[in-house]
């Protein structure tokens, strides 16, 4: 069980501006929270080494990279636990797919990928997805339009 860590009004805008813009230097940072550099970048230590911020990264355009094929993929899968755990390994080589989450209801997974076009995508699904033990089904919804997408996580139950 994860403990619970304590943030006040400062740490809070401090992730609030990060979540914004993860790649402000200290003094850019503490300028935006009203704190002096020396005890922002404490506090900056302290929400790293706390698990709060667990990484930074880059948000890459698809469109800018030839990945213009957003799909969900729903997939069943046998229901042992041999074959969902063969299953949740398997997953974490498909580069295609960014995330993959297990799911309560009529689909066991739902996979969030993207694809270079149809063809890229017809080889995913026919010669990796399908074709691994354990998938029994796999029905695909294709992203006509991204109508929100945020990495922010919400903030204001904790303010």
């Amino acid at each position: 069980m994860q403990s619970t860590v304590v943030l006040d009004k400062t740490d809070l805008k401090i992730l609030q501006v990060l979540q914004e813009n993860g790649r402000l230097s200290n003094v850019e940072l503490s300028e935006r929270v009203a704190l002096s550099p020396s005890p922002c970048l404490r506090r900056l230590k302290q929400l790293e080494d706390s698990g709060v911020i667990r990484q930074y990264a880059a948000l890459l355009s698809p469109t800018a990279l030839n990945l213009g094929l957003q799909v969900i993929i729903r997939v069943t899968t046998d229901k042992s636990v041999e074959a969902r755990a063969e299953f949740a390994e398997a997953v974490q080589s498909w580069q295609e797919v960014l995330s993959c989450f297990a799911l309560t209801g009529e689909a066991d997974y739902l996979l969030h990928a993207f694809f270079t076009d149809m063809n890229a995508f017809s080889h995913f699904i026919m010669n990796v997805l399908l074709s691994h033990n354990g998938v029994v089904d796999a029905k695909s919804s294709f992203v006509l339009k991204e109508v929100k997408s945020t990495t922010s996580l919400p903030l204001t139950h904790l303010g």
